[in-house]
């Protein structure tokens, strides 16, 4: 499929294009010229119609994803998704928009995933634990490719939700998508520098925490590992938010 859609103006900064390009893509789907199961054109086909960086295009895709309006599968490409399949439950890309919201969104999830993940302690299987092990590897091979690993961070919360095997908790985390993961909507656009390095690092050590917990099958191990894993986010978005007061 071809896009016909005005380019977008370049000197407007990075967030406003890509929240031009999630409005123009979205209103394609609205309108039909994106079909559910469609695959988007690749990124650099997207860069070239639209006229923005790789950057802009990554965030549209991620807050697409967080909207539900699109899936990325692993090595084959984006996707639309049916509209009618989006959950009841639901946070607009435009409602995570802030650090305030941000923050919001990561105490709602220490509330809910503490409790997951002692679920995924007690019902995990060997399949649960091979899935877990291997968005860690994903993990880590990205971050020390200079990557920042938000879909394999995700990917490891959610393969956590379904070792529950509680539809709820799984849907729950659908819903969210990449949006969940906070550096994915505040610092998608920074570089990979040593400090962020060392934190991607440090976060990789919780994820290892909470795997080891669940692999036990030991549940309070688990619920403290994952309120660490989320308190320690959501104190360094605040540490950040004062700094920048």
């Amino acid at each position: 499929m071809t896009f016909t859609i005005a380019t977008l103006e370049e000197p407007r900064k990075a967030r406003s294009l890509g929240l031009d390009l999630v409005d123009k893509l979205t209103a394609d789907m609205r309108m039909g010229r994106l079909q559910a199961g469609e695959k988007l054109p690749s990124e650099a086909e997207i860069m070239k119609q639209f006229g923005v960086s790789r950057t802009v295009v990554r965030e549209a895709l991620s807050k697409l994803q967080a909207a539900q309006l699109v899936e990325t599968r692993h090595g084959i490409g984006t996707f639309v998704l049916p509209q009618n399949s989006a959950p009841a439950f639901q946070i607009s890309p435009h409602q995570l928009g802030t650090l305030h919201e941000v923050i919001a969104l990561l105490e709602f999830r220490i509330s809910i995933e503490t409790e997951a993940s002692a679920l995924a302690a007690q019902r995990r299987n060997a399949e649960n634990l091979a899935a877990m092990q291997d968005a860690m590897e994903a993990f880590a091979n990205a971050i020390e490719a200079g990557r920042d690993a938000v879909q394999a961070d995700f990917r490891f919360h959610q393969e956590i939700a379904h070792a529950t095997h509680n539809k709820h908790f799984q849907d729950l985390m659908h819903s969210l998508g990449t949006g969940a993961i906070p550096r994915g909507r505040l610092q998608n656009t920074l570089p990979v520098d040593a400090n962020r390095l060392a934190y991607l690092r440090r976060v990789h050590q919780e994820h290892d925490s909470i795997f080891n917990a669940i692999a036990a099958q030991d549940p309070e191990a688990a619920r403290a590992a994952m309120r660490t894993h989320l308190s320690n986010s959501r104190d360094r978005l605040k540490k950040s938010a004062r700094l920048s007061n």
